[in-house]
């Protein structure tokens, strides 16, 4: 029993660190690209899927791991108890580690431009690592200056999910561009919200974030848009042909924005209550994308 009670906060300290929630957004824009290269084309590389993920997903390590290091240097995340710098105690481990998992997806990306002798995936991936560094990186340090929710949009939508759609087709469709708007909203929505109980120490060490620079009433108001903004995009491009009637699925996701609405609206002032919307933002994504990546593949069986 006394081991049980010892060991348990420090397990969820760990599962806190390593986020494995947050890795569905790795994944999904390889899948949402994936799809509409499907329905469109009715092509999938099954090896090229499974390795585009696989990489996606040690790419995603690699940024969570060098932003924890990024953090650690100026003190923004002293009181962040589930820092895994802060819980290992060594920043030199973590910085190593998570450039280990950053040559790994590199060398992923290698691998499926080596089958397509086509650098194209090498280069847009590529590019998605150069702007994930300049997020919280030195000298650039992005993400302080508020710019992190642009920088996010831009990787893991119209980046992310336009290479998932080359590598499968080695073409370009301007649905999979729309569909990539709408992921790219979806991710920045998660990154948006984890902002809203660490104003006050963001703050302190001068990092600008769209909470700091709007407080939590306006920025809580942004977000009602921010998530009617999925919905209506969906709709919208549905109404002009570019999407299948089948991605109104997406629709079923609504349950997920509501709470996600409710919850920030109501504890937006109150950090220890609305720290978890983090986490609703993450539901929202994972089921919108899951949805608007089924209705593609059910549009062209």
């Amino acid at each position: 029993m006394t081991t049980k009670l010892v060991e348990y906060p420090n397990t969820k300290l760990w599962l806190a660190a390593i986020k494995p929630p947050m890795y569905s957004v790795a994944i999904m824009p390889i899948w949402v690209g994936t799809a509409v290269a499907l329905a469109e084309t009715k092509t999938f590389h099954s090896g090229i899927f499974s390795t585009f993920l696989i990489t996606a997903i040690f790419i995603l390590a690699w940024m969570n791991l060098s932003n924890d290091v990024f953090d650690a240097d100026t003190g923004v995340d002293r009181n962040k108890a589930h820092s895994i710098v802060n819980l290992t105690g060594n920043k030199s481990l973590i910085f190593w580690l998570g450039n280990l998992f950053l040559g790994l997806g590199l060398l992923g990306t290698v691998l499926i431009s080596w089958w397509q002798q086509d650098l194209t995936i090498l280069w847009l991936v590529t590019l998605c690592c150069a702007l994930g560094y300049s997020y919280q990186g030195p000298p650039f340090r992005l993400g302080y200056q508020g710019l992190g929710e642009i920088i996010c949009f831009v990787c893991f939508g119209p980046l992310a999910v336009a290479a998932a759609y080359y590598s499968q087709t080695q073409t370009w469709s301007v649905a999979n561009f729309a569909a990539s708007i709408v992921v790219g909203i979806a991710t920045s929505l998660i990154l948006f919200c984890s902002h809203f109980h660490q104003g006050e120490d963001d703050l302190a060490f001068g990092k600008r974030s769209p909470i700091v620079r709007l407080g939590t009433k306006k920025a809580s108001r942004l977000l009602t848009w921010f998530i009617a903004s999925i919905f209506a995009l969906i709709s919208l491009f549905v109404c002009f042909g570019i999407f299948p009637v089948w991605t109104l699925l997406s629709w079923l996701s609504l349950p997920f924005a509501v709470k996600l609405f409710s919850h920030v609206q109501q504890y937006h002032d109150q950090p220890e209550k609305v720290s978890n919307c983090k986490f609703i933002a993450v539901a929202l994504h994972f089921c919108s994308c899951l949805l608007l990546g089924l209705g593609f593949l059910l549009s062209g069986s």
